[in-house]
C-alpha cells in the first residue's frame, strides 16, 4: 500500500459526511453508523462524489463506532466492516490515476476522562482499541482520529491506534474560539504531545471555519516538522427557510483555504457542511505546499490539560519535594496512602516558583508501579506544572508515562546497558524529554571528559530510537565537595564541555554538593549561582529556601535575564506586602480553605471547612465570606481565560466538599435548601454528555438542585420530568450539527406544553443567533456563563 504521507505534495480529504447525511434524509436521534447497514448505497454515493471531486482520501463513516460511544442496534464489528467496505467499493471505482485511501474515522468517546470527568483512560483506550483493530481488519489505508478536544483521550486514541495496527495516524484536534482545546491545550502543547506519540501527521478539524484558523496553522508550522492537516467547518451554522445551512461556499472557503497552504498545511479538505463542491474547488488549488520543515530545535516538557510549557532553554527549577530520600513524613504518607500530603507539598512548591515537578516515590516494600501512577494522576488533576517522572523502575516509568497528560521529563536513563535499553525504547514510544545521568557500569567518572563520553554514547543510542539531543538533558552528576574538593570544578567543567561539545541543555542536583557540610543553605545556594553561570538549563532544588530562590532570582535580575528586573521587583514588593498582612482578619483555618479550594484540594477543603466550624466560624459566614468568593475568584479566572476547564472543575469539587462539611452543622432551613430545581439533558440522538456534566458540577458546588436528565433524551422526556418537578428552567445540549433538529424539537415541545417554563441551550454547534432560531429563551457559551444566568433568575 502506498502511504498518504510519503511526499510533500497536496493531499486532498473529503468533506463532511454528517450533514450530507442529513441531505439525504437522516433525522435527528438516528446513528449515523447504522446507515452503513441500512442505506449503504447513500453512504456510497457520498464517498463517490468526494472521489469525483478529487480526494484522495475519504473517512470511513465510522466517527462514533467505538463501545463508549455508539448505541445501535448492529454489533461495532457489522457496523465498521461494512462502513469500510462501502468505502473501498467507493475507491475501487474511483479515477485510479490519482492515489486513493480510506481512512478509518475515530472520533471522541463524548466523555471527559479522569481526573477532570469520569471515564477510565483504560477505558477509553478498550474503546478506541477495538474500533482500530476491526478497522484494520476490514482493510483500511489509515487511522484518521479527529474532533479531539482533550489530550487525554486524544493520547488514549493514538496508543490505541500505534498498538493494535501498523496503519499510518493522522490525528487532528478541535479548537475552541480561544485557541485551545476544550481541556486547555494551546496549539504548542499540542504539537510536542503528537510530535512524541510520533503520529504521522497532524493539525485541525471542525470547530473554527477557515479564516479563523490561519494564525493556528501559522504557529503549527513554527512548531513541527510533521505534515500539517486542515479540515475546516463551512463557517459556522444558521437557519435558513427553515433549515441549518453553513455561512461559507465553496469559492470563499477555497480561497481561505489557500492560505492555510501558504502558511503551511499540506493535507486539506473540509468538515461540518462542506460538500463535494466544496472539495472540487480547493482540489484545483496549484499543487504547492510550504517548505520542508525541520523539528524546532528546543527542548521542552509540557502539561497538556492546562496549556502551560516548559521550553528548557533557560534556567528553571524542578521543585525536588516529593522524593522520600530523607523526608520522613513524605515516607509516612505515600506508606499510607495520604494523597492530600502529597498535593499539598505540590502546592507549596508552585506556589513557591517551582517550574517543574519531580515525582518520586520508591518507597521499600510499596507497589511502586501502582503508587507512581496514581500520584502523577493526582498531581496532575491539582496543579498546572509539567512533572518529573523519577523512577529507576522501568514498569512503574512505563505505567506512568502511559497515563501522563502530555509531555513529561524522565528521570531518567544512565550509561548501563540494562538502563539504555529499558529506558530508551518507553520515551520513543511515549514521547517525553529525558535526564541522561552521566553514570555506567564503572560508576561516576572522575574527570569532565570521562562524564562527557559516557553523555556521548547515550546520545548516540538514543539516537538509534529516533531521538535526537533536543530530546536530552544531561545531568553530570553533583558529588560533595567534602568527599572530593575538586568536585565543583569538574562539575563546572563537564557542564560547559556539554553545552559547547554537544549542544546539550544540562540538569543537576544541586544540594548534594554540600552533604556533609554546615550552613548547607548558603553552600548550596553559592554553588548554584556557579552553576546557572556556566548555563545549568535546570536545577533540581527546594523552591521552599530562601537562600535557592533568592540566588535564583537575582542572578536571572543580574544577567539580564529578568527583563528590566520586572520579577525580582515584583517578588520583592509581594514579599513586602506578605510582611504587612500577617495580622488579616480571617482565621487561619479559612483563609487555608481559600486556598484548598483554589488548588482544587478537595480532602484538605472538607476538613478545613470542619475545623473552622469547630473552632466557631459561623457556617453561613464561611460559605459567604470564603467559599463562594474563592469559587467567584476563579469564575472570573476562567472566563477571563487566565485558567482553564480542568482547574475550573476541581475547584468546584473542593468547594462541593467544604460546602457539604459546612452543611452539616447548619439548621435544615438553612443547611438542606438548594437554589432550583433545573434539568439538565444532552438531546435526543446525541450522546456528548461532556458540555453537560461540566455544567451539572459547576451548578451544584454553587448550591443549585440539578436533574440530570442523561444524553439521548427525547423530548417528551424532558417534558415529563420538568412537569414533574416542577420546573422553569431546562438546560438542553447538543455537538453534533445532525443533533441540533432534536434540540429545536424540544423546545418546541416544552414552550407548547409548559408555557411558564424557559429553556437555555449550549454547545459547540451553537451560536446565540442559531439558538435564537430554534426558539431557546438563552444561551449560553461555557458553564460558568451558565451559573451566572442561573443566579440572576428566578428558580
Amino acid at each position: 500500500m502506498n502511504r498518504p504521507f510519503a511526499d510533500d505534495t497536496l493531499l486532498l480529504l473529503d468533506g463532511g459526511m454528517g450533514t450530507q447525511l442529513q441531505t439525504k434524509g437522516l433525522m435527528p436521534g438516528e446513528v449515523p453508523e447504522l446507515w452503513n447497514l441500512t442505506r449503504p448505497d447513500d453512504v456510497c454515493a457520498i464517498h463517490e462524489a468526494y472521489f469525483a471531486a478529487g480526494a484522495n482520501v475519504v473517512y470511513a463513516n465510522t466517527f462514533g463506532a467505538n463501545k463508549a460511544k455508539y448505541h445501535g442496534d448492529a454489533s461495532l464489528s457489522e457496523v465498521i466492516s461494512s462502513a469500510i467496505g462501502i468505502a473501498k467499493a467507493a475507491k475501487g471505482r474511483a479515477d485510479a490515476s490519482l492515489p486513493r485511501f480510506v481512512a478509518l474515522d475515530v472520533g471522541p468517546t463524548g466523555r471527559l476522562l479522569k481526573p477532570t470527568g469520569d471515564f477510565e483512560f483504560d477505558a477509553a483506550y478498550d474503546a478506541f482499541a477495538e474500533q482500530v483493530s476491526l478497522g484494520a481488519k476490514a482493510g483500511a489505508d489509515l487511522v484518521a482520529i479527529e474532533t479531539m478536544g482533550d489530550t487525554m483521550e486524544l493520547k488514549a486514541a493514538i496508543l490505541a491506534a500505534k498498538e493494535n495496527c501498523d496503519l499510518p495516524i493522522l490525528a487532528t484536534v478541535t479548537l475552541g474560539e480561544d485557541g485551545k482545546l476544550l481541556t486547555g491545550a494551546d496549539v504548542d502543547c499540542v504539537a510536542a504531545l503528537l510530535e512524541g506519540l510520533r503520529v504521522d501527521a497532524l493539525g485541525f478539524n471542525c470547530g473554527l471555519g477557515p479564516d479563523r484558523l490561519l494564525p493556528y496553522v501559522r504557529r503549527l508550522a513554527e512548531r513541527t516538522s510533521l505534515p500539517i492537516a486542515v479540515k475546516p467547518n463551512a463557517g459556522m451554522p444558521k437557519i435558513v427557510g427553515g433549515k441549518t445551512m453553513f455561512s461559507v461556499g465553496p469559492e470563499e472557503f477555497a480561497v481561505d483555504v489557500a492560505r492555510l497552504v501558504d502558511a503551511g498545511a499540506s493535507i486539506i479538505g473540509g468538515c461540518c457542511g462542506t460538500t463535494p463542491e466544496h472539495i472540487a474547488v480547493i482540489s484545483k488549488l496549484e499543487k504547492r505546499c510550504a517548505p520542508v520543515r525541520e523539528k524546532c530545535a528546543t527542548c521542552t516538557i509540557t502539561s497538556g490539560s492546562r496549556a502551560v510549557e516548559i521550553p528548557l532553554d533557560d534556567t528553571i527549577i524542578i521543585g525536588e519535594r516529593i522524593n522520600p530520600t530523607g523526608k520522613k513524613k513524605l515516607k509516612a504518607a505515600l506508606a499510607e496512602g495520604d494523597t492530600a500530603y502529597v498535593l499539598r507539598e505540590a502546592v507549596a512548591q508552585v506556589e513557591a516558583g517551582a517550574h517543574v515537578l519531580d515525582v518520586n516515590v520508591g518507597v521499600p516494600g510499596m507497589d511502586e508501579p501502582a503508587v507512581l501512577d496514581s500520584t502523577v494522576q493526582a498531581l496532575q488533576g491539582v496543579v498546572d506544572l509539567p512533572l518529573q517522572i523519577d523512577t529507576s523502575d522501568p514498569k512503574a516509568l512505563e505505567r506512568a508515562m502511559r497515563h501522563y497528560n502530555s509531555k513529561p521529563l524522565v528521570n531518567s536513563v544512565n550509561g548501563k546497558e540494562e538502563s539504555l535499553n529499558s529506558v530508551l525504547p518507553l520515551v520513543a514510544k511515549y514521547g517525553g524529554a529525558i535526564v541522561a545521568l552521566t553514570l555506567d557500569e564503572n560508576g561516576i567518572p572522575p574527570t569532565a571528559e570521562g562524564r562527557l563520553a559516557i553523555a556521548r554514547r547515550i546520545l548516540s543510542r538514543g539516537a538509534e530510537y529516533g531521538l535526537t539531543k533536543d530530546d536530552f538533558v544531561v545531568d553530570v552528576l553533583s558529588l560533595a565537595v567534602s568527599a572530593d574538593a575538586d568536585s565543583a570544578n569538574v562539575i563546572l567543567d563537564s557542564m560547559r564541555m556539554v553545552r559547547e561539545e554537544l549542544g546539550c541543555r544540562t540538569c543537576l542536583g544541586v544540594s548534594n554538593i554540600s552533604f556533609g557540610l554546615p550552613a548547607r543553605p548558603l553552600l548550596n545556594a553559592s554553588f548554584y549561582t556557579l552553576a546557572m553561570g556556566v548555563g545549568l538549563s535546570a536545577g533540581i532544588v527546594n523552591p521552599l529556601s530562601e537562600e535557592m530562590m533568592t540566588a535564583f532570582r537575582s542572578y536571572r535580575a543580574l544577567t539580564g535575564k529578568d527583563k528590566s528586573c520586572g520579577n525580582w521587583v515584583a517578588w520583592a514588593v509581594e514579599k513586602e506586602t506578605q510582611s504587612q498582612s500577617a495580622a488579616a482578619s480571617r482565621s487561619v483555618e479559612s483563609a487555608d480553605l481559600a486556598s484548598a479550594i483554589r488548588h482544587g484540594l478537595k480532602e484538605d477543603a472538607a476538613h478545613m471547612a470542619k475545623t473552622a466550624v469547630a473552632s466557631g466560624e459561623s457556617p453561613l459566614g464561611i460559605i459567604d465570606k470564603f467559599i463562594v468568593p474563592t469559587l467567584e475568584e476563579v469564575g472570573r479566572g476562567f472566563e477571563e481565560k487566565r485558567i482553564f476547564l480542568p482547574q475550573l472543575l476541581m475547584s468546584a469539587e473542593a468547594a462541593g466538599a467544604a460546602f457539604d462539611a459546612v452543611r452539616s452543622a447548619m439548621p435544615v432551613e438553612d443547611g438542606g435548601a438548594k437554589k432550583g430545581p433545573i434539568i439538565l439533558a444532552t438531546v435526543k440522538g446525541d450522546i456528548h454528555d461532556i458540555g453537560k456534566n461540566i455544567c451539572r458540577a459547576l451548578l451544584e458546588n454553587y448550591g443549585f438542585k440539578v436533574i440530570d436528565l442523561g444524553r439521548d433524551v427525547a423530548p417528551e422526556v424532558v417534558v415529563a420530568a420538568a412537569k414533574r418537578e416542577n420546573v422553569r428552567l431546562v438546560g438542553l445540549s447538543a455537538l453534533m450539527t445532525t443533533t441540533v433538529g432534536a434540540m429545536e424539537e424540544t423546545i418546541r415541545l416544552v414552550h407548547a406544553k409548559l408555557p411558564g417554563c424557559r429553556v437555555v441551550v449550549g454547545g459547540a454547534v451553537l451560536t446565540s443567533d442559531y439558538a435564537a432560531k430554534i426558539g431557546a429563551d438563552y444561551y449560553t457559551k461555557d458553564a460558568m456563563e451558565l451559573v451566572r444566568l442561573c443566579g440572576a433568575l428566578p428558580l
